[in-house]
């Protein structure tokens, strides 16, 4: 007689991962929602014709997110998850309604730091690892992961329509508002979590010099700065090159993030359901490469823009939803809170960097000079990733028989 073991999560665990996802997905609008469009926007406002000021805007968020995701951490640690997801939602919606009422850039980048101060990322991850079985945390981070790139594909969409219905300062009182919702969000729908133990020492050092937690890590933060210091430059692009005002833009986006979604979600599968994640890995990180190279010589017109959005699409979301998921399966079992709040960190670094970066860059040496820097370090995280270590899918234990 068999006894097989569920290879299933569940209702509780669906329930967390869901929400959890939901949650990270509101808070992560406040920094998407605004890059299709600010660019466009900052010249109306005293200050915003200098390019360097306004990626600076743009990044300042992950400046405050790089300072505050360990901390938030243990604090999560010592009294308690929701408590600390609470106050950092109720932070990033204080810095929305500020950037909302902005009068010049630098209000704008007061309410850019309050939002990145809202530094939730690490203690959510943790929530989750708390409410999830090991076998099916790798499920909820990668459900995590997918849910930002999904927000981020969806916010391109539909901010410059919203632009043109509620301008910037509208875009910023609803992603308070989301905030704020998120708030309902967890003490509604998210489980009970368990009692805080009190902080243990975080093995630090351990993550830090882990071999393939640091290549990981360099990738999230190639990923996010290059995500930045494009977006600093490509709604000019759009304008100049392509003939579209910014709230025309959907136009290029909807059917490049549909069309990306497509061909992203196999991928998904294959990596994960039949032990494909080193190619299909390696393949996102080299497709970005092509992407940069693509805006480098050949984003002079329209539909080449279109295009090289696509594919950067693509590799963008495929290895946003990977990237946790082979955090949490590399790192030691007794480091995995430590190892996400490292990996946290290191993509809000990459955040402020190509913010701020992709601004000075383009200040200085033009557009040409974003893609070409941003071509330099994918290609060196390419040759990072050559060596990683993957870890071996889990086999699961339900066709077992006795």
């Amino acid at each position: 007689m068999s006894s097989p073991v569920s290879d299933r999560m569940s209702p509780e665990e669906r329930r967390a991962g869901a929400s959890l996802a939901s949650i990270f997905a509101l808070r992560m609008l406040g920094l998407f929602l605004i890059l299709p469009v600010f660019s466009v926007y900052a010249k109306t406002l005293p200050g915003g014709d200098n390019l360097a000021l306004v990626g600076f805007a743009l990044g300042a968020y992950g400046l405050t997110q790089a300072f505050f995701q360990i901390p938030y951490g243990i604090a999560s640690d010592i009294w308690g998850r929701k408590l600390v997801i609470v106050i950092g939602l109720l932070i990033f919606a204080l810095g929305s309604f500020v950037a909302a009422w902005a009068p010049d850039m630098n209000w704008i980048i007061v309410g850019r730091v309050l939002q990145g101060a809202g530094a939730i990322s690490a203690a959510v991850t943790a929530l989750a690892a708390d409410l999830t079985r090991e076998e099916h945390r790798t499920k909820v981070m990668a459900m995590i992961g997918s849910s930002i790139g999904l927000v981020f594909a969806l916010s391109l969409v539909g901010a410059p329509l919203l632009y043109g219905w509620v301008g910037m300062g509208g875009i910023f009182s609803l992603t308070g508002i989301l905030a704020l919702a998120g708030i309902v969000l967890l003490l509604k729908a998210v489980p009970p979590a368990p009692a805080p133990n009190g902080h243990a020492k975080l093995p630090l050092r351990q993550v830090i010099l882990d071999p393939d937690l640091f290549r990981l890590n360099v990738g999230i933060f190639v990923l996010h700065m290059v995500q930045m210091a494009m977006f600093v430059v490509l709604p000019h692009a759009l304008v100049n090159h392509g003939g579209l005002t910014a709230t025309a833009h959907w136009q290029v986006y909807l059917p490049a993030v549909l069309v990306s979604f497509a061909i992203m979600v196999p991928a998904i599968i294959a990596a994960e359901r039949k032990d494909k994640m080193s190619p299909i890995f390696r393949g996102a990180i080299a497709l970005l490469v092509v992407v940069q190279l693509g805006l480098l010589f050949f984003g002079q017109s329209l539909w080449t823009l279109a295009l090289w959005l696509l594919l950067f699409f693509v590799a963008f979301n495929v290895l946003e939803a990977t990237l946790p998921s082979l955090v949490s399966r590399t790192a030691p079992p007794t480091a995995k809170g430590a190892a996400l709040g490292v990996y946290n960190t290191t993509q809000a670094i990459g955040l402020f960097v190509g913010g701020a970066g992709g601004g000075y860059l383009a200040q200085n040496f033009g557009d040409n000079a974003v893609f070409a820097t941003c071509t330099g370090l994918v290609l060196i995280w390419l040759a990072v990733a050559n060596s990683m270590n993957f870890p071996q899918r889990r086999v699961a234990a339900a066709t077992q028989s006795v």
